[in-house]
């Protein structure tokens, strides 16, 4: 079978892919199955120090591939609960394609072209930065279907555009452009090539600190439940961890001596 979900590793960036362009890279069973195993692969591999996530073909991922899912059941294919939770983690089945990569310890740059509709879109939204080309599309689609947000949209959606939006997006699954998506803050930014853009981000970040990114991910994931007290606790006690430390120090000496750092992989 073809491998659904490419990951290459280079110079500390990992480059995972999604593989089935003929379908749009739409969720079939053993799409949702390859994209979580890329997910927990990386969340257990300390070399990375940053994520490209990306798709072959027309458009990054077209969502859930109903066709498949309607033929399970028959012809001896295996049935699968999409909303069955796992011991010791927060997301279900489903919910674990888009929330793994917020659990990934790196960040996580989402190059976007084509379609990011539905299932899609929430995978995309899992990314701590999202890249598009300015032909790229966005819907929130679920309700096409008679269905809602199950993916963890509701957890990611609501940290980037106001609740009225949110509603909005849910109520109606209208398609939005780059540009409006921009304005809403679907997107981090527009660019003419995602893809390239995303590398040359990726490897910026790979040359910092794998100690304070990771840190930094760990805060800005955290912060926004937290109250003003437990914020304030949390940025003193990720930077007590870092200050004194081989690579803080690192970053200093190379700093000084113009040079570039040598890390050591992070702690």
């Amino acid at each position: 079978m073809t491998q659904l979900v490419k990951i290459e590793i280079r110079d500390y960036v990992a480059f995972v892919r999604l593989n089935r362009p003929e379908k749009y890279n739409a969720l079939s069973l053993n799409m949702f199955e390859a994209i979580i195993e890329a997910g927990e692969t990386l969340k257990a591999e300390p070399s990375i120090r940053s994520v490209v996530l990306s798709g072959e073909g027309r458009g990054f991922c077209a969502g859930l591939d109903f066709e498949s899912f309607m033929k399970m059941g028959s012809g001896g294919q295996k049935e699968i609960d999409l909303l069955r939770r796992t011991e010791g983690n927060p997301a279900n089945f489903a919910q674990r394609t888009g929330y793994v990569w917020k659990q990934v310890p790196v960040p996580v740059i989402a190059a976007l072209h084509g379609v990011s509709y539905g299932g899609g879109l929430q995978i995309a939204l899992g990314a701590d930065i999202r890249l598009a080309s300015a032909d790229a599309c966005f819907s929130v689609m679920e309700i096409k279907w008679g269905l809602i947000p199950d993916m963890s949209g509701t957890q990611t959606l609501k940290d980037l555009v106001r609740l009225d939006v949110a509603k909005e997006l849910t109520f109606t699954g209208r398609i939005v452009e780059a540009e409006e998506a921009l304005r809403l803050g679907l997107i981090t930014r527009i660019c003419e090539d995602p893809l390239a853009e995303a590398e040359k981000m990726a490897r910026e970040i790979a040359g910092k600190s794998p100690d304070a990114i990771a840190a930094g991910k760990q805060l800005w994931e955290n912060v926004r439940s937290c109250d003003t007290e437990e914020g304030l606790k949390l940025e003193e006690s990720l930077q007590r961890a870092l200050i004194g430390g081989h690579n803080q120090l690192e970053a200093v000496k190379a700093n000084f001596e113009k040079r570039p750092p040598l890390f050591k992989q992070r702690s």
